[in-house]
């Protein structure tokens, strides 16, 4: 059990939910979007949002600014979250103008928020958990794409639901946060993604 529990908090790390929407979005549109141009939009998110993170945390680890992968010091924080938030910007600009994808656009933008709001939490010196931040961002997402599109993704839906106690479940076996720190976690991930409906829905 300790091996499951420790294998889901990597298998759902925050690094690969923004991609997970990204894919989301592409295997559920019903809108015509050319195979090279959705390709593209995939791998250059992919690059700027996984293997982009994993090399600078490598440089900053090298640096001595961060311990471990799991940032389990509040202080140590910092730097990756205000790198994070750069990239997402990065993404907004480059990839994902508003007028191309107004869906996921609007994705990223309620990343954004998240991140600085995780990031405000840290220089108050508290410890949401960014694991719960993403999965519960994504969570919103999709059923937001549900909604929209009017499709049935009952299922996978009820798989999430599965998924996010798994992470919580996770998260607190490996003493990682406490009970309030996943529940804001989880509300600071999913309410920027809920009122942004306002604007593509």
């Amino acid at each position: 059990m300790d091996h499951i529990l420790k294998s889901i908090s990597y298998i759902f790390h925050p690094l690969l939910m923004p991609m997970l929407g990204v894919v989301f979005y592409f295997s559920k549109t019903p809108r015509y979007i050319p195979e090279p141009i959705m390709k593209a939009k995939v791998f250059s998110i992919g690059i700027l949002t996984i293997i982009l993170p994993i090399l600078l945390f490598y440089l900053l680890k090298t640096l001595n600014k961060v311990e471990s992968f799991h940032l389990s010091n509040v202080s140590e924080r910092k730097l990756p979250l205000i790198i994070n938030c750069l990239i997402v910007i990065l993404v907004l600009s480059r990839v994902l103008p508003i007028n191309e994808i107004p869906e996921l656009y609007f994705f990223f933008i309620g990343i954004l928020i998240s991140t600085i709001t995780c990031l405000t939490m840290v220089l108050a010196k508290f410890k949401a958990s960014i694991h719960m931040i993403a999965s519960a961002g994504f969570f919103m997402f999709a059923i937001a794409l549900a909604i929209h599109f009017k499709i049935n993704i009952n299922g996978t839906i009820a798989l999430m639901c599965i998924i996010l106690g798994a992470i919580a479940s996770s998260r607190l076996h490996l003493k990682a946060h406490t009970v309030p720190e996943l529940w804001i976690g989880f509300f600071i991930g999913l309410l920027p993604q809920l009122i942004l409906l306002n604007y593509w829905m």
